[in-house]
C-alpha cells in the first residue's frame, strides 16, 4: 500500500507574470498565501496550468526552488516537471528533488510521443535517476498519448510511483486502473467535472484548475466524499459544475489567469502561442464569477 502524497484538493496552481513576461514572484505569494488560507492541501508548481512548456529552463527551477521556500512545508508542494525529453524531465526532476519538493508531477511525453514501452522506460528512467514520489499525469487530449491501465499497472510496481492524476475523461479507464493496481496507484482527477465521479472509483482528491479561483469549495468537494456525506459532495459539486466549465471556454490555462485576475490578483499575461480571450468568453468568464460572487 501507498500512502498518498496529500488526499483532497491541490491546485494546478498558475504561474502570475509581470507585464513584460517575467515571473511575478510579489503575487506569486499573495497568491499561494490565498491558497493555503482557503483549503488548498496541495500546491502543485510549474504544472502545465503553470505555463511549464513555455518556462525556459532556468526559470522553471527558480520557480520551484522559490515555491518550495515560500510554503516552507505548510502544505506539499509538488513540482511540475515533465518534458516530452527525458534527459530533460530527468534534470529538472533532479533540481526539484535538491529544492525539497515533496512529489513529482509527470506529464507524458508530448507531440514525439512513444509507445507504452516506451512510456514504462521513460518513467523507469526518471524514477530511478530521483529519490521523490512521482505522479504520473495522463492527459491525451493534449499530449496525444494515453497511459494504458495495464501500463499503470505495470509502473506501479516501482516503488515510488506513488499515483497518477488521470485527465483522460474516461471513467471505465479509471475503474480498469483500480481495479488492476488497487492501493499501489493512487488516482487524482485531473478533470474538474470529474471531481465526485472519480471519488467513487477509488479517487484520492483531484489536481485542479478550480481551485485558483475556489479554493474552499473543491476542497469541500472532495473532503465532504472523504467525510462519508456523500450528499453534500455530489450537492458541491453540481453547483460548482458550471463555474469548472468555464475555466476552459479557451485553451488552458488562458481562462483561469484571467478569472484569477478578476477575483482581485495581478495574474498578468499568458505567454505566446498562447494570447489571452477574446471578447466574447472574457465576457462570458466575467458574468459567470459574478453569478458565484466571485468577482472583485
Amino acid at each position: 500500500m501507498k500512502d498518498p502524497i496529500f488526499t483532497g484538493a491541490g491546485v494546478a496552481i498558475i504561474t502570475p507574470m509581470n507585464e513584460d513576461g517575467t515571473v511575478n514572484y510579489d503575487e506569486f505569494g499573495r497568491f499561494i498565501d490565498f491558497q493555503i488560507e482557503n483549503g488548498t492541501d496541495a500546491i502543485v508548481v510549474c504544472g502545465t496550468t503553470g505555463e511549464s512548456s513555455t518556462l525556459r529552463v532556468i526559470e522553471h527551477n527558480e520557480a520551484i526552488k522559490w515555491c518550495v521556500k515560500y510554503v516552507n512545508g505548510r502544505v506539499p508542494v509538488i513540482a511540475g516537471t515533465g518534458s516530452n525529453s527525458t534527459a530533460c524531465a530527468i534534470e529538472i526532476s533532479k533540481e526539484a528533488c535538491e529544492a525539497g519538493a515533496d512529489a513529482l508531477l509527470l506529464v507524458t511525453p508530448y507531440y514525439n510521443k512513444t509507445s507504452q514501452r516506451g512510456l514504462i522506460a521513460h518513467y523507469t528512467a526518471i524514477h530511478d535517476a530521483t529519490n521523490l514520489p512521482i505522479i504520473l499525469y495522463n492527459v491525451p487530449s493534449r499530449t496525444g498519448l494515453n497511459i494504458n491501465p495495464e501500463t499503470a499497472y505495470e509502473l506501479s510496481k516501482l516503488p515510488r510511483i506513488n499515483g497518477i492524476k488521470e485527465a483522460s475523461g474516461n471513467l471505465e479507464q479509471v475503474a480498469k486502473i483500480h481495479e488492476l493496481c488497487g492501493d499501489e496507484l493512487n488516482i487524482w482527477s485531473g478533470n474538474d467535472d470529474q471531481i465526485y465521479d472519480l471519488m467513487e472509483l477509488g479517487g484520492k482528491g483531484v489536481i485542479s484548475v478550480l481551485s485558483n479561483i475556489a479554493p474552499q469549495e473543491t476542497h469541500d468537494i472532495v473532503q465532504k466524499y472523504l467525510d462519508g456525506d456523500k450528499a453534500s459532495s455530489k450537492e458541491l459539486m453540481d453547483k460548482y459544475m458550471k463555474l469548472a466549465k468555464a475555466m476552459f471556454v479557451d485553451v488552458n490555462p488562458i481562462p483561469v489567469k484571467e478569472a484569477v485576475s478578476m477575483i482581485g490578483f495581478n495574474a498578468g499575461p499568458v505567454r505566446l502561442p498562447l494570447l489571452e480571450m477574446d471578447e466574447a468568453n472574457k465576457k462570458y468568464v466575467k458574468d459567470t464569477l459574478a453569478e458565484y460572487g466571485l468577482l472583485k
